[in-house]
């Protein structure tokens, strides 16, 4: 019996361990007609089973620590049996602590995703020569996984992320010699600029800031939502110094997009000063998005 325990304590925590996501894949045909949809069923799974069962860091993580995410591939058109145009969304989330409430962490949607699939053909990435397949499929994916996973170090620990998104760079930097699409600087919101915004040292307090809101603001929110409250007000003050030192920043464009909603759902619970005072700073940051930080002092 001794030897039974002892074997349980040992192996037990190893069979727990779990690769970083949990990712739910839709791959969507429906703009694409006269087509095979056994490929896309095929891909669709092949995708599933590319994110959830690779470990893509050496973190040891346990099942119910998984990072839940999703990715939706919508195919546009298919111009010969194996190559595919499309725009990939991507979203993920964490828990917030103490509550049933899920935060998200990134919503994108990526517009500019070409790839190469020839069904049953097994997907395998190489960090180190990324475009090796000459697919633009695993690379794509990949680098999601390292932005997500960096994403979501960044809000449990300031600067966790940070050796998930040189992986993402990685990515990035030996795209430079290939001929996909997304991946250059100075065409728009890409894969490039996301990465690049994210290490620039310019918006390097605004890591800060993604950390201190998530941690520290909603993670203490049902502790102490007064307090939690008057920490993002406080906080948020260095997003305007971000956005002054890099205008348009696509970092921040995608924070707020992301979190706008939730801005103004925290927010309206706020003294009236409070309000106010947010719901200003907001509009000055994040123009776009003004009609909805009126609800703040509407409420």
């Amino acid at each position: 019996m001794k030897k039974i325990i002892l074997y349980l304590l040992f192996i037990l925590p190893l069979s727990a361990s779990a690769q970083e996501l949990k990712c739910n894949v839709s791959v969507s045909r429906m703009e694409v007609e006269g087509t095979n949809n056994e490929v896309f069923v095929t891909l669709q799974k092949a995708i599933t089973e590319y994110m959830n069962n690779r470990h893509w860091t050496e973190m040891q993580m346990s099942v119910n620590e998984r990072i839940e995410c999703s990715i939706n591939i919508i195919v546009s058109k298919q111009s010969t049996t194996e190559n595919f145009d499309a725009r990939i969304q991507v979203q993920a989330r964490r828990p917030v602590y103490g509550a049933s409430y899920s935060t998200t962490l990134l919503n994108f949607e990526d517009k500019d995703f070409s790839f190469r699939y020839k069904e049953f053909e097994p997907l395998e990435f190489n960090e180190n020569d990324a475009f090796s397949d000459n697919t633009n499929l695993t690379a794509v994916l990949a680098y999601y996984a390292y932005l997500i996973i960096g994403l979501d170090s960044d809000s449990f620990s300031s600067f966790g992320g940070t050796p998930y998104f040189q992986k993402a760079e990685n990515i990035v930097n030996q795209a430079q010699s290939s001929s996909w699409g997304g991946w250059r600087a100075y065409s728009g919101r890409n894969r490039y600029e996301i990465i690049n915004n994210i290490m620039d040292e310019r918006l390097r307090k605004y890591r800060e800031f993604f950390y201190q809101y998530h941690r520290l603001g909603l993670d203490e929110m049902a502790k102490s939502p007064a307090n939690a409250r008057a920490r993002i007000a406080q906080n948020i003050i260095v997003l305007r110094e971000v956005n002054r030192n890099k205008p348009m920043s696509m970092a921040l464009q995608m924070f707020f997009e992301t979190k706008c909603d939730e801005l103004v759902s925290i927010f309206s619970e706020g003294t009236d000063k409070e309000k106010k005072d947010v719901r200003d700073l907001l509009v000055e940051i994040d123009g776009v998005h003004s009609s909805k930080y009126d609800k703040i002092i509407q409420k």
